[in-house]
């Protein structure tokens, strides 16, 4: 009889041991599950958040091509008084395009760089340094203005900035 008794609890230690791979093997199948519905959700949103941001920047450009599209037609019309007027309409029309193209960027968050008083390497480009009474390292001259969409540079400005005053020309 002990024999048997022993069997018997090897047989139970068997079976709970069955029992538990059993649990443990469906717990691993249900997180396997659980992981793969939680990957096809995170590439669905990933697919999803690609596709608004390319509505975004194609809606961005649109606004930005309507702001623009006055700004065609004031050409349109500066170059048809061109053919049929003088040269003062021409001017009047191209001031006329220029007028609604920097107001249409402006609109957008486009503005002037300042380029008056000192130096700003982050903001100023020098092209030049040249002698001059103004101070040293301040801004004497604008090549070509600069420009800052929000916080950012587009294009700094290129400046000429005032050098060391000249001296006599005494060399002894």
């Amino acid at each position: 009889m002990p024999e048997e008794v022993e069997n018997s609890e090897e047989v139970e230690q068997v079976e709970v041991e069955v029992d538990e791979t059993e649990a443990l093997r469906a717990e691993n199948e249900e997180l396997i599950d659980t992981l793969q519905r939680v990957k096809a959700e995170f590439d669905n949103y990933r697919k999803r958040a690609a596709r608004d941001q390319e509505s975004l920047v194609a809606r961005a450009h649109e606004r930005l091509v309507k702001e623009l599209l006055p700004v065609l037609d004031d050409l349109e019309r500066a170059l048809g008084a061109a053919e049929q007027h003088k040269e003062a309409k021409l001017e009047d029309g191209v001031r006329l395009v220029h007028r609604s193209l920097a107001e249409a960027l402006s609109r957008e968050g486009l503005a002037e760089i300042e380029t008056e008083g000192k130096f700003d390497p982050h903001i100023h480009e020098a092209l030049l340094t040249q002698p001059s009474e103004a101070e040293e390292g301040s801004v004497i001259e604008v090549l070509q203005r600069g420009y800052m969409l929000g916080d950012r540079v587009l294009r700094p400005a290129r400046v000429v900035v005032a050098g060391p005053k000249e001296t006599g020309g005494d060399t002894t």
